[in-house]
């Protein structure tokens, strides 16, 4: 129980410290949701600036594709 705990602590120190460390590095993009028909742009939402963790869920979030329509995050 202690050895589980401890490596508890342990992992929980590894996330803390690579998070405050890569905190100091601001990382932005200018990201829209885009839908695509038929691989043709329909729609084309409002842009806006993500960073940090914000950015990163957006950059790992798919593509959802429902019949011919797909919907898509893009980043510059």
């Amino acid at each position: 129980m202690i050895i589980m705990k401890r490596k508890l602590l342990v992992a929980a120190s590894f996330i803390f410290m690579a998070v405050a460390f890569s905190s100091c590095e601001k990382t932005c993009k200018t990201c829209q949701q885009n839908i695509y028909v038929d691989g043709t742009l329909e729609t084309s939402g409002t842009s806006q600036e993500y960073c940090g963790a914000s950015l990163a869920l957006i950059e790992a979030t798919g593509d959802v594709t429902i019949g011919n329509s797909t919907t898509k995050w893009e980043c510059n």
